[in-house]
């Protein structure tokens, strides 16, 4: 009998629906295990059908289909090392997230998930069946059990795989994304490897997949909770892990270490990742968006040109009478230092022609809030015409502050496909635009150096719809709105913890009415990327029709 395992991990980014090129994603991984003399490759959770797929997966074609893909994978990989891939199964009317073991051309184990994540942005308690605690596989000299995502976060999966004979474990995962998850996943596994004395291994996809973004870092532990291997985050890798069986059984050997980098850029990945994968599975090539000069628009800017390259990415100045010099300035100095097309398009006719068709309407009748939108809404209208004509997507640029309290124009400057900083809050915002401007990584399209210039940074933020208009006229200055916004949304805390953390109790429900009264908006706003647990869409469903405050 040897003493030896090799096992081949496959960190790759598959793409929802994608059947085929799913399957060839794999197929490719797997030969590269075979050529690297592999006992097994392994594959994340429903990576066959990517993740995650939704009421996709319920749909009798689609899973049918999925799991005729993986049986002539199964059929391709014949001679050669065991694939195992997750995907769903069938079993009379139940469905169930599974994990797909191939041998000799045929599956020959399946294991179901047991535990039903139904929290954050999985509902699939809704879509799947619970499988029944299971034992483990065989595989060349070894039983491996394998805990499906969730599963491992739990005591009984990987306890009962133990105890049935299992020699090490093997996680597959499909794990998105948010600040600091990383910890978090690494306290559970050392756990799970605490509790069963078992070398684990957790796989995890990579890729961009509507807000979500799957950021690999998958990584090996030995006994005793050592970190042996530890995979790059965001890129999509295979690579290969050798056990070696002693008297007191398996131990991985050490192997390649990817350092994560921090918070702060692992943040700016994320949506620059986000929505290159948006727009690569989506079909689109190219975006553009409107560059007001401000702070907002000129990451996002920057965001485009890291994600598609400058190339690809159009920024249209829009003004009105009310947009300042200095806003003029900045917006196109932004556009030449990131290196994209510049469009210059005032409103003045429009508006003009706009105003002169409500007068008859609105005459006798103060301007208010009406003529700021029209204006937001009038650029909306532009930019949705230069989408349709060059083929371009829109992209919104509204911070989470923003998104959060409804400081936006719906049909304005809402209007978009994609919104790379919507989970951002705007004192976030003006860090993360100081940390690019320091910081360049190969991963990143766009030219190094300063691509925000320090004044958009610097200078008071304004909608520039009005006269001498600065946010601060309408909303609590942001690093107290972002605190609040902070404990009820992101914490889902009260009035009383907001007052406890020491802000104003009338800015506390001042802005707990602005975020329930602003929900209709949201409901129609654009996907965005994901960056913590209280990300605007999955993560948090709230009613849009809702009379209760907070009595506190």
């Amino acid at each position: 009998m040897s003493d030896r395992f090799r096992l081949t991990l496959a960190q790759l980014n598959p793409t929802v629906g994608d059947l085929k090129g799913n399957a060839g994603l794999a197929l490719d991984a797997w030969r590269q295990g075979k050529e690297a003399g592999a006992d097994m490759v392994a594959l994340p959770e429903m990576f066959i059908t990517g993740y995650n797929a939704q009421d996709l997966v319920m749909k009798p074609a689609f899973h049918t289909d999925a799991i005729a893909h993986i049986e002539a994978l199964a059929k391709d990989c014949a001679d050669g090392p065991t694939l195992a891939i997750g995907g769903p199964w069938i079993e009379g009317t139940e469905l169930f997230n599974a994990y797909h073991i191939c041998t000799g051309g045929k599956v020959v184990s399946r294991v179901l998930k047991h535990h039903l994540p139904n929290e954050t942005v999985f509902d699939e308690v809704r879509i799947f069946d619970s499988g029944p605690l299971m034992g483990p596989y065989s595989v060349g000299n070894t039983r491996i059990g394998s805990p499906v995502c969730e599963d491992a976060w739990h005591e009984d999966v990987a306890e009962t795989l133990a105890e049935t004979g299992a020699e090490f474990l093997i996680v597959p995962n499909g794990s998105p994304y948010y600040r600091n998850k990383f910890e978090t996943r690494l306290n559970h596994m050392v756990a799970r490897v605490v509790e069963t004395g078992l070398p684990l291994v957790y796989l995890n996809m990579v890729g961009g997949q509507d807000d979500q973004v799957f950021d690999g870092g998958s990584f090996v532990l030995n006994p005793g909770g050592r970190l042996a291997v530890q995979l790059p985050v965001f890129d999509a890798c295979v690579a290969h892990v050798d056990f070696e069986r002693g008297p007191e059984g398996w131990r991985a050997l050490e192997g390649p270490f990817q350092k994560h980098p921090d918070a702060w850029e692992q943040d700016y990945r994320v949506m620059v990742e986000a929505l290159r994968d948006y727009c690569r599975k989506t079909g689109f090539g190219k975006v553009l968006l409107g560059l007001s000069g401000g702070v907002d628009s000129a990451l996002v800017a920057a965001i485009a040109v890291d994600a598609l390259g400058s190339e690809n990415v159009r920024c249209v100045m829009l003004p009105s009478e009310y947009t300042s010099q200095h806003s003029l300035e900045d917006a196109e100095a932004c556009a030449r230092a990131l290196g994209c097309h510049y469009d210059y398009v005032p409103i003045a006719e429009g508006r003009a022609a706009i105003t002169t068709t409500l007068e008859p309407l609105f005459k006798d009748l103060k301007p208010d809030l009406t003529e700021e939108n029209i204006q937001s809404r009038l650029r909306g209208l532009l930019l949705m015409a230069l989408s349709n004509k060059f083929g371009e997507m829109l992209l919104t640029t509204g911070n989470k502050s923003e998104v959060a309290v409804g400081y936006a124009t719906i049909y304005g400057d809402m209007a978009g496909g994609y919104n790379p900083i919507k989970d951002l809050y705007k004192t976030r915002v003006f860090e993360t635009c100081r940390w690019r401007n320091a910081n360049h990584r190969a991963w990143m399209m766009g030219p190094e150096g300063e691509v925000i210039p320090d004044r958009i940074i610097t200078k008071p933020p304004s909608a520039e719809l009005r006269e001498d208009q600065k946010d601060s006229d309408s909303l609590p200055d942001y690093p107290v709105l972002d605190g609040i916004l902070e404990i009820l949304v992101d914490r889902d805390g009260s009035i009383e913890d907001c007052v406890a953390a020491g802000y104003a109790r009338e800015d506390a429900k001042k802005v707990e009415h602005l975020v329930y009264i602003s929900e209709y908006k949201r409901f129609q706003s654009a996907p965005g990327a994901r960056l913590t647990r209280g990300a605007f869409w999955l993560d948090r469903r709230y009613p849009i029709v809702n009379r209760w405050r907070d009595p506190g």
